[in-house]
């Protein structure tokens, strides 16, 4: 699996009274996803055990140490007594309900997105038959975490929450279909997309999930529009900032392996294009094709030496600057602190 994703639980402690903390602690399901180990900044780690330590208990599923404890199962007989009752501790259950749903949708896609491609399968990958089970479990499994995503929705109530995801998987589906029909093509290497039409892109498959998960919390704690909003913007300028970030990462690793294939859509190709002109990269393209082969080490060294990465930092570094902005609209807290420390840690290049 190419990205972990890893929700960040923040429950809300809102009561009749009023916050005991601040509304940031009300996205419950604000996500940093972590890629590989090899792949991740230095300090990536770091700042997510940071995070899990306000969340309360480590994220993405519970350890089976954590389901079979007692304590646990004490905790959860104390919450159905709880059923029925104005507690707010109830509210916040339901917030983690709604990471839980947005990382089932996440994971679905992944599984998903696992399918192979039996056109380009050679006799060395192995039996055909096994790769066509394979895709038939792959498509299976998948569907079976969205339908469980699905009855998790119902069961939070809430039409808002419910339109919300039901956005951002119909957002997904079309991101991703964008990006299968574009690699499709024979001629996929020489597509002008251009900046533009790549971060719309990039927001309908990495960002729209995100974003609209972190509106559903605020949604669900009961905080109005402008809330709403600046939950939105963070989720969304932060999911951009941590793709350009992993489409950086072949172009910047002190050691990289030659063999190591990119993205010819990612964000610094796609700025490198934008700054050559077209004619001058299909013309890199073929000076870098060997025996009807992409030379990938040779295509990095023209690409690093251009102007495109550069740009790709920058633009890495404008998006979370526009995710810091948004949380600069709620109070100090553990919270937002922690939601700042995700931003550094994919916007830092050195």
């Amino acid at each position: 699996m190419s990205l972990r994703q890893l929700l960040l639980r923040l429950p809300c402690y809102l009561g009749a009274s009023g916050p005991r903390r601040g509304p940031l602690d009300t996205i419950s399901s604000v996500v940093s996803w972590r890629g590989q180990s090899s792949r991740s900044p230095a300090h990536w780690n770091q700042v997510v055990s940071e995070a899990e330590k306000i969340v309360g208990y480590p994220t993405s599923f519970m350890s089976l140490r954590c389901l079979l404890s007692d304590e646990l199962s004490n905790i959860a007989m104390q919450v159905r007594k709880l059923v029925g009752t104005q507690h707010p501790l109830l509210t916040t259950a339901s917030q983690r309900s709604l990471a839980e749903i947005t990382e089932l949708i996440h994971t679905a896609l992944l599984v998903h997105r696992g399918i192979v491609n039996l056109d380009e399968l050679q006799s060395s990958d192995g039996p055909l038959k096994d790769m066509q089970f394979g895709n038939k479990i792959a498509i299976l499994s998948g569907d079976f975490l969205l339908a469980n995503a699905c009855n998790g929705l119902a069961l939070l109530q809430n039409t808002k929450v419910v339109e919300l995801l039901a956005s951002a998987l119909m957002d997904l589906v079309q991101g991703v279909y964008h990006e299968n029909s574009t690699s499709a093509k024979e001629n996929h290497i020489t597509d002008d997309i251009g900046i533009l039409t790549w971060k719309k892109q990039t927001f309908l498959s990495h960002g729209a999930l995100l974003a609209k998960s972190c509106q559903a919390a605020m949604e669900l704690a009961k905080h109005d529009a402008e809330v709403q909003d600046m939950a939105f913007q963070y989720g969304k300028h932060m999911a951009m900032s941590h793709k350009i970030n992993s489409d950086l990462q072949p172009f910047i690793k002190e050691k990289t392996s030659d063999s190591l294939t990119f993205n010819l859509n990612s964000a610094p190709v796609v700025l490198h294009q934008e700054f050559l002109g077209r004619d001058l990269w299909i013309k890199q393209i073929r000076e870098a094709q060997q025996k009807g082969r992409l030379d990938y080490a040779k295509l990095r060294e023209t690409i690093s030496a251009g102007k495109g990465v550069t740009s790709a930092i920058d633009l890495c570094r404008y998006h979370g600057n526009k995710a810091l902005e948004a949380l600069e609209s709620f109070p100090p807290s553990e919270a937002r602190t922690a939601l700042e420390n995700i931003v550094f840690a994919v916007t830092r290049f050195s």
